[in-house]
């Protein structure tokens, strides 16, 4: 049994597939997965599938750093009335990112801050998105009164940076993408993060793993169900095992 701690099945890239690949991932024995809004725009196909998949998807809204640009002046009102509609959802994808010049970085760290209140009120779990902007993650989590639980997917920060995360309680997703030779470095990052901190993710449609790990083609894009490909890896490489990753997923996000 896996869950896939990370994927947006809400995207248009799957529209009508949705039913085809939650049945895939539930063939190789993926019994769930945490779907991640990403703005008001996809946050009720979100809601969609979550309603009408229950004892699979796992909702979890947020608002992207990159989708911070088209947010109404309702989004923070509209976000808690979806985490109010899901008392189980947890709260991402959120975060900060340097990569991008707009939105403006400024703008990104108001409505993260925001959001990882909302979510320590709420008592939600966070997902949070980081590219190139640890210093300004670490100081906004440092200066917070009450920290959520709080994931970093697909973390791609250095061990030094993994070390103080963990201090202050951080779990870390390990995205298939990382399999790829140019990223033979961040996968020894990961060999060196406590295992009861490690989730497994695939970020499907997007973070395609090298193609013998892709046991399920779809048109170039990630399929979920690619996940138990990544994990026997995964396995052999830090002894990452199934039971472990299951037990830490549903700890982290709080499934029965």
């Amino acid at each position: 049994m896996l869950i896939d701690a990370h994927n947006h099945l809400q995207d248009p890239r799957f529209e009508g597939q949705q039913e085809k690949v939650i049945a895939e991932m539930n063939s190789v024995g993926i019994t769930g997965g945490i779907v991640n809004g990403t703005s008001e725009t996809d946050w009720h196909s979100v809601a969609e599938l979550a309603e009408k998949y229950p004892n699979f998807i796992t909702p979890s809204f947020g608002l992207h750093p990159w989708k911070i640009n088209s947010r109404s002046k309702n989004w923070f009102s509209t976000l808690t009335k979806y985490l109010n509609r899901f008392p189980k959802a947890g709260l991402g994808e959120c975060g900060l990112d340097r990569w991008i010049k707009e939105p403006h970085f400024e703008d990104q760290k108001e409505a993260f801050i925001d959001q990882l209140q909302l979510a320590a009120e709420l008592q939600r779990s966070v997902t949070i998105h980081c590219l190139k902007a640890w210093g300004p993650l670490m100081k906004i989590l440092h200066h917070q009164k009450e920290l959520p639980k709080f994931l970093l997917h697909s973390f791609g920060g250095s061990l030094e940076i993994a070390q103080e995360l963990s201090k202050l309680g951080a779990y870390f997703s390990f995205s298939g993408y990382f399999l790829h030779q140019r990223k033979s470095t961040q996968l020894e990052v990961f060999r060196h993060i406590p295992v009861d901190r490690l989730l497994l993710e695939t970020d499907a449609p997007d973070m395609l793993p090298p193609d013998h790990f892709v046991k399920f083609p779809l048109q170039q894009l990630n399929h979920p169900a690619n996940l138990c490909a990544i994990q026997e890896e995964l396995e052999k490489e830090i002894q990452l095992t199934k039971n472990q990753i299951l037990t830490n997923t549903q700890t982290f996000f709080e499934l029965s």
